[in-house]
């Protein structure tokens, strides 16, 4: 095992929820002590909302803690399917209402026309981010960076390019639409890397990803065969 990697085991999804929500609360305020401000990183999905709801009611100064998203499907923030709608509806409610948060979807037609903005947007946020959270599918996937995806090389690779990066459609069982996802670059730029995950198979799954191999079948190993930045995995049965 990668020294840099810790699991935190939880009973329940509920409970898990309870630690991530103690863990990501006490890196931004940390942050928020040091520097004055805060930035946090949220994926979507389903397994994360059980985790928003309990991070909302930690007490801290919302209005210093940054807020945006690892990826977003290209739709409207009120469609059933987008990440935006549920971080508005789980994550920044009560307390945590007052945050400032940075939405991918801008209304632009396509996520290629939507890139340019995007990402000069994301540059003005106060990198690096205090905590990446960032989920796994089924597939091996993390963020919209999907297995063998044409733009993942792209997408992987180091140095000083782009923040984000347009992502075609995805293949079955995923929702059929493009996206826009964070990079290699603004992933890795955090002082904590969390991967949030419940059930045996996904943890069977990461347990098999952190073998040594290239990243392009399993992308969640951009975060698992990485030393750059201390990986946390949050998983409950």
């Amino acid at each position: 095992m990668p020294p840099s990697i810790h699991f935190h085991h939880a009973e329940s999804a509920q409970a898990l929820a309870l630690d991530l929500a103690g863990f990501v609360a006490q890196q931004l305020r940390e942050s928020l002590a040091r520097r004055g401000q805060a930035l946090l990183v949220v994926s979507g999905g389903s397994t994360p909302l059980p985790f928003f709801k309990a991070l909302s009611g930690m007490a801290l100064d919302w209005s210093r803690v940054c807020v945006t998203l690892a990826d977003e499907r290209w739709l409207p923030p009120d469609h059933a399917d987008s990440n935006e709608r549920l971080v508005r509806e789980g994550l920044l409610q009560g307390l945590a209402a007052q945050a400032p948060f940075l939405p991918l979807f801008n209304g632009a037609a396509s996520p290629e026309a939507a890139q340019a903005t995007v990402s000069q947007a994301l540059d003005g946020l106060p990198w690096p981010a205090d905590v990446v959270v960032l989920g796994m599918g089924g597939d091996g996937h993390t963020a919209s960076l999907f297995p063998h995806a044409p733009e993942l090389a792209d997408a992987l690779a180091e140095g000083e390019g782009p923040r984000c990066l347009p992502v075609a459609t995805p293949a079955a069982p995923n929702v059929p639409v493009p996206r826009l996802s964070l990079t290699r670059r603004a992933l890795l730029d955090t002082r904590h890397l969390v991967i949030h995950v419940t059930g045996a198979s996904k943890l069977a799954l990461i347990k098999q990803a952190m073998q040594d191999g290239p990243v392009e079948p399993w992308p969640i190993r951009l975060a698992l065969l990485q030393s750059q930045v201390p990986c946390e995995v949050f998983h409950a049965a």
